[in-house]
């Protein structure tokens, strides 16, 4: 009897033992698994802040500035003109491109869609020339202008289209010698692209101008632009 009742205790507690070791084990088990979970937590915030992070720089660098600007531009205007010879008369077609540039200024209104603007500049369109028949013939172009401007945000790039009018000068010379002049007040539009860096803007510019007895006129240019 006391034979069975020690055995009976050596084999209670050899089960407890047992018992004691299988719930350490399974601890273990549960701290590995909370500690790797924990671990997974600070990852996933770890990035997600490193991506809101990136979200704001980039929308600080996409949105354009509400405020006044100026800026300035250089490139390519083309002017294509048919008129009367007015030293041995008839009629020609002068179709040549020049160097041009401008200088504007302006103020942005940044709205939670669009963006809109009022812009005015002075532009010089160039001297373009051509000979014919023994003459040289050139017409120098000056210009004021005012645009309305509209234009929406996609990430860092600015998409706009303007619309105004033109207060132009045109100087005619033969072979050097002044010829005559014109001026006058048109319609002028254009369609444009600008890169954001901030406050500064890096643009690109197509800008048509429908003057009277003028088959076409148009300037490329690109430029840059500062928000203050």
């Amino acid at each position: 009897m006391l034979a069975f009742k020690s055995m009976s205790y050596r084999v209670s507690s050899r089960h407890c033992v047992d018992i004691v070791w299988a719930n350490a084990t399974l601890w273990q088990k549960v701290d590995k698994m909370l500690q790797s979970y924990n671990s997974e937590i600070r990852v996933h915030r770890g990035l997600a802040a490193l991506v809101a992070a990136s979200l704001l720089a980039l929308s600080g660098t996409a949105m354009a500035d509400s405020g006044f600007y100026a800026g300035g531009s250089v490139g390519n205007t083309t002017l294509e003109v048919n008129f009367e010879d007015p030293i041995e008369g008839g009629n020609f077609t002068f179709d040549e491109s020049d160097f041009s540039w401008k200088v504007f200024g302006g103020f942005n209104f940044d709205l939670p869609v669009i963006n809109l603007g009022v812009e005015g500049g002075y532009r010089d369109l160039g001297g373009p020339s051509a000979t014919f028949a023994t003459e040289t013939y050139g017409i120098d172009v000056t210009a004021w202008d005012v645009f309305g401007v509209a234009g929406f945000n996609l990430g860092p790039v600015n998409v706009f289209g303007k619309l105004g009018f033109i207060s132009w000068e045109a100087d005619l010379t033969v072979a050097g010698f002044d010829a005559g002049s014109e001026d006058d007040t048109d319609t002028a539009y254009g369609i444009g692209a600008a890169f954001n860096l901030g406050s500064f803007q890096l643009r690109a510019e197509y800008e048509m101008f429908d003057i009277s007895d003028v088959e076409d006129l148009y300037m490329l240019s690109a430029g840059f632009v500062y928000t203050f």
